[in-house]
């Protein structure tokens, strides 16, 4: 079973993208054939600077790799670099209606509120198609607010199918555990659109400070308090080990504590939580010729593979043998 999976390359990762989908990601490298790449194709559509957009390329890799991803399990590389794809998105494109288009979540809530739109945002659902059809990928894994890119792409390769013959996969989506669901600093979905976020890998010292100005009630300390649905303690129950949360949910219930100390507790277990990946992108990042050649050997693969793909579809739909 091939699994498939695309990273946006627009900044650094924050604790919702790790526990809401990163971990997931690597887990499913065990025992399977599993493809991931970095989508720097689609973050055109957001970051103009090219110099940052380069960066945050490169960060995306070593963010992947640092956080458990295994080049010698999995194919990592840029989309970029699989230029097949581009190609294998123009012919998907003459096969898609443009009412499914019109229908996409990203291009209808942009229009509604009045923000400009272009083509690249328009197009997005054929690229992303592209991306996950070109390598005969048989399970996509997605949180429940993504499934209709599944959909869209079954859909799209499904008119290509019925117009040229079977030369897709038709993929199937793999839904993302909905508990990690991971609280914002506001207690709203941690999102960088929110300005929200704890990052992975920014320097403790500001994160301590980012968690201390966490929000809480104004119960009296000495108040028992119910640990479910409190921002500190999700947070806490992510870092934490089990015996950590059992000891801290009982604090809860007994009352008799400061918020001040469950945050300064929460700092503390996100700093050895996270402290073999921060090392580990320390050692990566001090390495860039290491991922570039990583990043080149996946390239390679994903090539031979999307090449096989997209010769498939030429042929079927006349491009090959005149």
């Amino acid at each position: 079973m091939r699994v498939l999976s695309g990273i946006q390359s627009t900044g650094l990762p924050h604790w919702g993208n790790y526990f809401g989908a990163i971990t997931q990601y690597i887990a499913l490298q065990d025992n399977e054939q599993a493809f991931y790449f970095i989508a720097n194709l689609h973050a055109l559509t957001t970051v103009r600077d090219k110099q940052l957009l380069a960066q945050y390329t490169l960060d995306a890799a070593i963010d992947l790799l640092a956080l458990g991803l295994d080049p010698d399990q999995a194919v990592l590389f840029v989309q970029s670099d699989v230029p097949e794809v581009s190609e294998l998105c123009w012919l998907l494109m003459t096969a898609t209606p443009m009412g499914l288009l019109e229908r996409c979540h990203a291009y209808k809530d942009k229009k509604a509120r009045g923000l400009s739109t272009d083509a690249g945002l328009f197009a997005y659902p054929v690229l992303q198609a592209a991306d996950i059809l070109a390598y005969d990928s048989d399970v996509v894994p997605v949180g429940e607010d993504q499934m209709q890119h599944i959909e869209v792409c079954r859909d799209i390769a499904g008119s290509f199918n019925h117009q040229y013959g079977e030369v897709f996969v038709l993929p199937k989506s793999k839904v993302l555990d909905s508990s990690a669901r991971v609280p914002g600093t506001d207690g709203e979905k941690m999102s960088k659109s929110y300005h929200n976020t704890l990052d992975v890998f920014e320097d403790a010292k500001r994160q301590r400070k980012k968690i201390m100005r966490i929000a809480t009630d104004s119960r009296p300390m000495d108040e028992p308090k119910e640990p479910e649905g409190d921002i500190l303690f999700q947070l806490y129950s992510l870092v934490a080990t089990a015996e950590q949360c059992d000891e801290m949910a009982a604090t809860y219930r007994r009352g008799g504590f400061g918020y001040g100390d469950v945050k300064k507790a929460l700092a503390d277990a996100a700093e050895a939580f996270f402290g073999e990946a921060r090392a580990q992108r320390d050692g990566w990042t001090s390495r860039p010729d290491d991922v570039h050649d990583i990043l080149a050997t996946g390239a390679a693969l994903a090539r031979r593979k999307a090449a096989e793909v997209l010769n498939r579809a030429q042929e079927a739909c006349g491009l090959k043998g005149y």
